[in-house]
């Protein structure tokens, strides 16, 4: 199954590779490139995010994944923003975060907020923040809760997108079936220059 939007045929930049069809080859990038001034201005706000981040990557990266998870989103699910902070062990364990031995309280703490954002986000009351401030400042609250809202809403625009054609082939299985966050040898890595 291809993706539910067609990709735009684009003029490619020098020295860029198309898939051939005169199309972006990054995920959703064809996509978006039906509506190229609000992806730029979407990339401008999430490469702040990113500049103003007091939070760790691996933090950053295991709220994405668990998110990813509850979205269904197989491309969020593939791609791998911070490698050589989340192995593909603490990517598995993100099944059951709360039996997952390497996680600290400060990121389970995160988990959880992610869990109720994605899944019940009315359920986020004063306790829940209450809980959060014994690991993380004012700030870092609204920067978990930017990122929480970026995943969750990016991400299920990505599923209801099907992205599937330049997924690494163990995504590619059982497309039609609930897929599960496992680790895999054919992640797709984004670098951070990318």
């Amino acid at each position: 199954m291809s993706a539910r939007i067609r990709s735009a045929r684009v003029q490619q930049p020098e020295g860029n590779k198309s898939n051939g069809n005169g199309a972006l080859p990054n995920f959703g990038g064809a996509i978006w490139a039906h509506r190229p001034k609000t992806f730029q201005a979407f990339s401008n706000f999430y490469q702040t995010r990113v500049d103003e981040a007091e939070f760790e990557p691996r933090l950053s990266e295991l709220v994405r994944l668990r998110i990813a998870f509850h979205n269904q989103c197989r491309t969020c699910m593939a791609l791998r923003f911070a490698p050589e902070s989340v192995s593909e062990g603490d990517v598995c364990s993100l099944e059951k975060p709360e039996e997952a031995p390497d996680l600290t309280p400060r990121e389970r703490a995160a988990l959880h907020f992610a869990d109720l954002f994605a899944l019940n986000h009315l359920a986020i009351d004063d306790k829940v923040f209450d809980g959060l401030r014994e690991h993380f400042s004012e700030g870092e609250l609204v920067e978990l809760s930017i990122w929480c809202a970026i995943c969750v809403g990016f991400g299920r625009m990505g599923a209801t997108w099907h992205m599937t054609e330049e997924l690494p082939e163990s995504y590619k299985a059982n497309l039609d079936g609930r897929e599960t966050l496992r680790g895999h040898d054919d992640a797709y890595v984004v670098s951070k220059s990318a």
